[in-house]
């Protein structure tokens, strides 16, 4: 399985950004995706994660209410709507798949993703 990103870039506090992650092969239904970021010499965290089998989505408390995860099963293809940037939002992106089902209020954490994609960057000035 191939995972590959796009939609990163440079925009100025408050703009806003697509990201999309798109699947060579996979059926996105039966597993957790997520996005997760990685600022320079900061540790990667989750940003937010989707199980579509019970229409659940996870969100890191820093982007509730501005980040908005969805995907499209028939295209292969998850996003990461990014509204109302801030400067502290500035990392690499990374998506990734095949994550197991959320259990007990719990989502997985990276360790649990067996596949990534490149990265991709954002930069808020």
């Amino acid at each position: 399985v191939q995972l590959v990103e796009s939609g990163g870039g440079s925009v100025q506090a408050g703009g806003s950004l697509r990201l999309s992650c798109i699947a060579s092969v996979f059926t996105y239904s039966r597993y957790c995706m997520g996005w997760f970021r990685q600022a320079p010499g900061k540790e990667r965290e989750a940003v937010a994660a989707i199980y579509s089998v019970l229409s659940a989505t996870y969100y890191a408390d820093s982007v509730k209410g501005r980040f908005t995860i969805s995907q499209d099963n028939a295209k292969n293809t998850f996003y990461l709507q990014m509204n109302s940037l801030k400067p502290e939002d500035a990392a690499m992106y990374y998506c990734a798949a095949g994550g197991p089902a959320p259990y007990g209020g719990r989502w997985p954490s990276e360790l649990l993703y067996p596949y990534w994609g490149q990265g991709t960057q954002v930069t808020v000035s």
